[in-house]
């Protein structure tokens, strides 16, 4: 009997490297070096004899990488994401703290809805505030140290297929061509990944691929910190559909060399932001006291906007023709809008589903069917939160999934009592994160739970 999705999140969620190292293959190909790469990486250094990154940017470049354009802007590392990564690398807090990154346990975390305070949920899990560079830098770092990984520096231009089964990957470096043989491939490409145009061309199905337009436009400024130790090191504040205010919402976070990140977004035509001025104006008239606060301070460069059209998502466990030896991690099989932070955390999933196909040897003749299966619950989960949330915008118009209505109505009423009310918010954290369910939040006791609160507070 197959278990339920909530069981198998939460399975994901506990999974923790193995003791030492057990080979189940060869060789393994990784194409794409960012994060879900590097992660499904260091899994399968635990699997595979050696281990192979092909990626176009330079492996020891530090700082922002031409293969992340949206690196310059605010990321969120969401507690569940922390802890999968802590298993990952055992030390990576303290690391990432002596590179400059900055703690954020629950105390340190203030959340606005409406220009309301949220209440601060006591046992939350901890997690960290740092720039993408120092995150995805530090996460390079470690996996470039196990003994069997190595990087090529190329540009993936195929994908080799022989009999039923991935082979390999054709690559172009310095205008030679050559090609990286493995025993499993995994596409780590991002959402441009060209892995559907190479099935199609050798002959099998490419997946279907949805989009949901959301039209999201950022834009992120650095700001001189001239507290070492700030009380509150997370601080984010939402606007929900439907009110006044063309900015979505903001959020600041004490990032490395004393600097605060913070970041403005908007919907559709809102740009808000794209100037010095108008950047610090909308943080002082339409947030709380402490942004206009944090807009005092000297501000460090210019102001980085990036646009984010449509959240994609590609069905590759719907396939019914798929070649062994083929897996695909990340942004590849989905990105959503990203103002909800869930993309290193669903990367981090993503290498648990690795990690537990390969735990149980899998059949290398075979189609990686298991691991599609486990993914299809991280991807569900991340996908249903991020469009439901969506289709709430103005701009947004579906496609609307059956009894939208009441599961919106539903989830509008838990959202606003978590900002008074405890146990709604301790739930509610545990499946942003990605740590629970959602279905753990639709049950009886947890409406009626929320239903009460939002009575009291009025």
């Amino acid at each position: 009997m197959s278990l339920s999705p909530a069981r198998v999140l939460a399975g994901l969620n506990a999974v923790r490297t193995p003791d030492q190292a057990s080979p189940v293959m060869g060789r393994a190909v990784v194409v794409g070096g960012s994060v879900a790469g590097l992660l499904a990486a260091r899994v399968l250094s635990d699997y595979a004899e050696s281990v192979v990154i092909i990626d176009r940017d330079d492996p020891q470049a530090t700082g922002g990488r031409p293969g992340v354009p949206q690196g310059t802007q605010l990321h969120a590392l969401l507690p569940g994401g922390f802890l999968l990564l802590e298993r990952l690398f055992p030390g990576f807090r303290e690391q990432a703290l002596a590179q400059g990154a900055v703690e954020a346990p629950p105390a340190a975390r203030r959340s606005y809805l409406d220009g309301r305070l949220k209440v601060v949920v006591p046992d939350d899990a901890d997690s960290l505030a740092g720039t993408r560079p120092l995150l995805e830098g530090l996460i390079r770092q470690r996996v470039l140290r196990l003994p069997n990984v190595k990087t090529v520096t190329a540009r993936a231009t195929g994908l080799v297929c022989e009999g039923g089964a991935a082979t390999g990957v054709r690559c172009e470096a310095g205008g030679v061509t050559g090609v990286e043989s493995g025993d499993l491939v995994v596409d780590a490409m991002g959402r441009s990944s060209r892995l559907s145009d190479w099935l199609e061309q050798a002959g099998w199905q490419r997946p279907a691929l949805r989009r949901m337009t959301v039209n999201l436009n950022y834009a992120t400024a650095l700001f001189r910190r001239p507290e070492t130790d700030p009380r509150a090191t997370v601080v984010m504040a939402l606007h929900t559909p439907g009110t006044s205010s063309d900015v979505a919402g903001a959020a600041y976070f004490a990032v490395e060399d004393g600097r605060w990140m913070a970041m403005m977004a908007g919907y559709g035509d809102n740009r808000p932001g794209r100037t010095a001025d108008d950047f610090v104006r909308r943080l002082r008239e339409q947030f709380p006291p402490e942004f206009g606060e944090l807009a005092g301070n000297e501000m460090l460069g210019d102001v980085r906007t990036y646009r984010h059209a449509d959240s994609r998502r590609r069905d590759f466990h719907v396939l019914r023709r798929l070649p062994a030896g083929l897996v695909s991690v990340g942004d590849a099989v989905a990105s959503f809008n990203p103002v909800y932070g869930q993309g290193i955390t669903a990367a981090a999933l993503h290498a648990a589903c690795l990690s537990t196909y390969l735990r149980s040897r899998p059949d290398p003749k075979v189609p990686a069917r298991r691991f599609f299966a486990l993914q299809k619950v991280v991807v569900d989960v991340a996908w249903s939160m991020s469009t439901s949330a969506d289709l709430a915008l103005p701009h947004v118009d579906g496609p609307y999934p059956r009894g939208y209505r009441l599961s919106s109505w539903v989830s509008r009423q838990i959202v606003q009592a978590t900002v008074t009310d405890v146990p709604t918010a301790r739930r509610f954290n545990e499946v942003v994160s990605l740590r629970a369910h959602p279905r753990t939040l639709a049950t009886p006791g947890v409406i009626l739970g929320a239903l009460r609160a939002n009575r009291r507070a009025r």
